[in-house]
């Protein structure tokens, strides 16, 4: 089964006036559990949106939001149980620590779950494991972090939730290229420790292909694509029109492919690209050494 599903989702703003817009229409997607699903489109193609639709931050006009086969607007309790089931974390949010100690700050959603004691010291030292904070990071006041270990610590405190979905909204946003790789890596670890589902919304295509198991594509509030990154990014040309960019490497392979190189247009990595030249170069030295 499923662990998210949308049925003709359908967000409407200034509803019954003169300028009413469509953010996101007739979104059908069924996501299934433990997958990585990377969330891509231009500007307005209603990502944001779609993904406060998924921990009930947002109400459908129309349509259904299921989260473990469960309707979220059934009552009241299924709302509030929804919120701590998706974690969902925005973006830039360090904004958004406020306590007196980075441990208090990871406690707080655990906290308020009602745990005890034990279980929230348990959860916080498991999450700050999971995004590499250390005993002495715990004991110290948020803001004497630097810039992407406050990115970790606000992670760590909706990985302390344990929600069956992670959902990141432009999680490597602002961080130089050490700071990124440093992220990605976490999620990526995250997830094949906790076999938990992630959702990452995300405009570098590159982090996306290194990372996704599935990528969705929103195109003019709609649902344009949605598969495995080979599905997806086989398909660059249509990414293209869509005004949206494939990763740098994808480029490179694809007009090298075009002049009559023998190598692969499906590109999307550095490390794909090494193998692809390796491949390359090793059959022209081969073919080198039986002319001679």
């Amino acid at each position: 089964m499923s662990i998210i599903k949308t049925q003709n989702l359908t967000y409407l703003y200034s509803t019954g006036t003169p300028f009413e817009i469509a953010a996101i229409k007739d979104v059908n997607i069924e996501i299934e559990q433990g997958e990585l699903v990377g969330i891509i489109g231009h500007t307005g193609s209603g990502k944001s949106t779609l993904i406060q639709h998924l921990n009930g931050l947002l109400k459908p006009t129309y349509g259904k939001v299921y989260i473990d086969g469960q309707d979220i607007w059934e009552d009241k309790d299924t709302i509030k149980s929804v919120r701590f089931k998706v974690g969902l974390c925005f973006q830039y949010p360090e904004y958004q620590l406020f306590e007196e100690t980075v441990y208090k700050d990871i406690a707080f959603g655990p906290k308020n779950m009602g745990l005890d004691y034990s279980e929230i010291h348990r959860r916080v030292h498991d999450a700050a494991s999971h995004v590499g904070l250390s005993e002495a990071h715990l004991s110290k006041s948020p803001f004497d972090l630097s810039g992407g270990e406050k990115r970790r610590a606000a992670i760590a405190g909706v990985m302390a939730m344990q929600p069956k979905v992670l959902i990141l909204d432009e999680p490597t946003s602002g961080l130089d290229p050490k700071g990124r790789d440093t992220i990605l890596n976490m999620i990526k670890n995250y997830r094949d420790s906790t076999k938990s589902t992630v959702l990452i919304v995300s405009h570098s295509m590159e982090d996306i292909a290194k990372l996704a198991t599935k990528v969705l594509v929103l195109n003019e509030s709609s649902v344009a694509m949605y598969g495995t990154v080979d599905e997806i990014f086989s398909k660059s040309e249509e990414i293209i029109q869509m005004g949206l960019d494939v990763p740098p490497i994808t480029r490179v392979f694809m007009g090298l492919a075009k002049h009559g190189v023998n190598v692969s247009g499906q590109i999307y990595t550095l490390e794909q690209g090494k193998v692809e030249l390796s491949k390359l170069f090793a059959g022209k030295c081969t073919q080198g050494v039986e002319g001679t």
